[in-house]
């Protein structure tokens, strides 16, 4: 996917919006995109922390992890014609503004569209379909009596990883925890 940065074409950022205008982007401070969307909208702005769903292995299984998809990057655009931009340089969270040279950055609609979508199809996408273990991979057990042991994954789900493995000169299935399964390298 390709995204393109404009230049705003108004001599004054945040006049004559319309839902038809694009949106400006931020540079937040380090880990701090959630807390510039707060004081963003607090602000009155209409604000896009767009995040991805991810999954992590914890000891009950994989969990799921909200991330954002652009670190430290933000969207944002006044929610009325005559709101100023000018207050977000000083908005907690925010570092700065992204300009080409006088002239704030801007992402266009449909753009933003893409990127919505994007997200929904990856937030609607179960551990199974997201998980780093997909049925064929060859995998090493650990943290468990078998330690060591290989085998291929033959299906995934939030809980478990199923394997087969070779165990006394027959394949069985075998049910573990993902944390109890790591990738070798292919």
């Amino acid at each position: 996917m390709s995204m393109s940065l404009s230049r705003v074409e108004s001599s004054e950022p945040g006049k004559g919006e319309s839902d038809e205008q694009g949106w400006y982007v931020a540079y937040t401070q380090p880990q701090r995109e959630q807390l510039a969307q707060i004081n963003l909208t607090l602000q009155g702005f209409e604000v896009y922390l767009c995040q991805y769903k991810t999954f992590k292995k914890s000891p009950d299984g994989l969990i799921a992890v909200w991330q954002p998809m652009f670190p430290r990057y933000i969207f944002f655009r006044p929610a009325h014609a005559g709101q100023s931009i000018s207050v977000v340089h000083s908005t907690r969270g925010i570092a700065f503004v992204l300009r080409f040279g006088q002239v704030p950055a801007m992402l266009k609609p449909e753009e933003l569209c893409t990127i919505r979508a994007m997200e929904s199809a990856q937030n609607q996408a179960d551990a199974g379909e997201t998980s780093p273990f997909q049925p064929g991979l060859k995998v090493r057990l650990q943290n468990c009596g078998l330690n060591g042991l290989e085998g291929l994954v033959h299906s995934v789900s939030s809980k478990r990883v199923t394997l087969l493995i070779q165990l006394l000169g027959r394949e069985k299935k075998l049910q573990l925890e993902h944390h109890q399964v790591e990738l070798l390298d292919q």
